[in-house]
C-alpha cells in the first residue's frame, strides 16, 4: 500500500476517533465538584434537608447497552474504609435518557418501569442524601452510571449494596461518573 494512502487512512481513523462522543452523566441539579444543594441533603441524623434525589441525564451509552445501573457512593464516610451507599438503582431500561428529580423516593414511583431501587446504607431503598459528620471536610458523592450488557440483574433478596456493586461491575460495558461535594459545620 502506498505511503500516501496509509497516511490518508490513518488520518481518517484518527478524525473519526476524535469525533466520537463519550458516554456522559450530567445533572441540572449538580455542578461537578460543587456543593450539593440543601434540597438533596438527607433529613435525619442531625441533617435537615429535603432528601430529594437530583435529576440525572446521560448520553452516548456504549453500543450493546441493554440496561443501566446507578450507584451513588460516599468514599469519605467514616466507616473503616467501606464508604457509604446513598442510592443503588438497577434494571433501568436502556431506552431511559435519565432520571427525573425525586425519582429516588422510597416507593420508586418516578423510576422507569422495571427499575429497582436496592437497600442503601441507610437501611432502606431509595435516595438517601448527604449527611456527613459535623466538622468533617466536605465529602465526595460519586454518582456512577454503568451501561450493562444484560437486560436485567437477578439480585437475591437481602443482598448487600456491595453485592449489587459486584454484579453491576461484572456486567458493565462502560461507565460515566459525576462527583459533587457536601460538608456541614454544624
Amino acid at each position: 500500500m502506498p505511503a500516501m494512502l496509509r497516511h490518508a487512512i490513518a488520518a481518517a481513523l484518527l478524525a473519526a476517533a476524535g469525533s466520537a462522543v463519550a458516554f456522559e452523566l450530567t445533572s441540572p441539579d449538580i455542578d461537578p465538584g460543587e456543593p450539593i444543594a440543601h434540597r438533596h441533603v438527607f433529613n435525619g441524623f442531625g441533617c435537615k434537608g429535603e432528601n430529594v434525589s437530583p435529576a440525572l441525564a446521560w448520553s452516548a451509552p456504549p453500543d450493546g447497552t441493554k440496561s443501566f445501573a446507578l450507584l451513588v457512593h460516599d468514599p469519605d464516610a467514616p466507616t473503616g474504609g467501606a464508604g457509604w451507599w446513598h442510592w443503588v438503582v438497577y434494571n433501568v431500561p436502556a431506552r431511559a435518557p435519565g432520571l427525573p428529580r425525586g425519582a429516588g423516593a422510597a416507593e420508586g414511583a418516578g423510576l422507569p418501569a422495571g427499575a429497582v431501587q436496592h437497600r442503601t446504607d441507610f437501611g432502606a431503598p431509595g435516595w438517601g442524601g448527604p449527611c456527613p459528620p459535623v466538622g468533617d471536610p466536605p465529602h465526595r458523592y460519586v454518582f456512577t452510571l454503568h451501561a450493562l450488557k444484560v437486560d436485567k440483574l437477578d439480585i437475591p433478596e437481602g443482598a448487600t449494596a456491595s453485592l449489587v456493586g459486584f454484579m453491576v461491575n461484572a456486567n458493565s460495558i462502560g461507565k460515566a461518573s459525576l462527583t459533587a461535594r457536601y460538608g456541614r459545620s454544624q
